[in-house]
């Protein structure tokens, strides 16, 4: 009976291991058509709105890299004060 159990077992494990990774497509198909239609209404901006929207993002790199470098300039003055 040991070799019957460890059958059922197995494709009980197989068995969730499918539903699990179907949930994980659903999820990732989601995404994926949420991406798509943002791409869609993003391409169907007027010229301002579009010139907005890359303003936008812009000043986000900015400042996302200025935040970047301030931690550099950290992590130098802590290494030089050791």
């Amino acid at each position: 009976m040991g070799v019957k159990n460890f059958f059922k077992k197995a494709f009980s494990d197989m068995k969730e291991d499918a539903k699990a990774q179907h949930e994980v497509d659903k999820a990732n198909l989601a995404a994926v058509k949420a991406e798509s239609k943002a791409t869609w209404e993003e391409a169907k901006m007027s010229p301002s709105q579009r010139r907005e929207m890359m303003n936008r993002e812009r000043e986000e790199q900015i400042a996302e890299a200025n935040e970047r470098r301030a931690a550099a300039e950290e992590r130098i003055e802590n290494a030089k004060g050791e």
